[in-house]
């Protein structure tokens, strides 16, 4: 099981990796702002847990387990960040809320967060969307024509 901060190592290894090749503890160290001893510690634990290959005063590389636990964590962060930008959220606290979330957010929740995301996209949800945007700015709600009618039975 992974945990907040080791995703946060799987993420930045795999970050560094693409851009120069390879990782180093310095590297990471820099990146997580923490220092080298932390940075060891943690590339044991994640080297024991079979996530990264790791050789003392060497490069570290991301095993299949590692790359898959990195991209799924990156992945549930682009599709947060999209989405609170998308219902208004400034960038900056989008950015900060959906490091926070794609943490804690329960697998089950995840999948009908997602399922949300696609309905927003279909014309009905596109439609609420707009309705909600509306919202937002003026604080009045608009009839919306877009859902299933009610029926009232007398």
């Amino acid at each position: 099981m992974t945990t907040e901060r080791k995703e946060d190592y799987l993420k930045t290894i795999d970050k560094i990796i693409s851009e120069k090749g390879y990782a180093q503890v310095k590297d990471i160290s820099r990146v997580l702002d923490v220092g080298p001893s932390s940075v060891t510690g943690m590339l044991k634990k994640l080297t024991d847990e079979g996530y990264i290959n790791y050789e003392k005063y060497g490069g570290v590389t991301l095993t299949e387990k590692g790359k898959e636990t990195a991209d799924e964590t990156k992945e549930k962060y682009k599709t947060i960040k999209e989405f609170l930008t998308a219902l208004g959220v400034s960038e900056t606290i989008a950015e900060e809320d959906a490091c926070k979330m794609e943490h804690v957010i329960a697998p089950d929740t995840y999948t009908k967060f997602l399922m949300f995301c696609e309905f927003s996209m279909t014309e009905k949800g596109t439609k609420q969307m707009e309705h909600f945007k509306a919202y937002c700015e003026t604080g009045k709600s608009e009839k919306c024509t877009c859902g299933p009618k009610i029926l009232k039975l007398e």
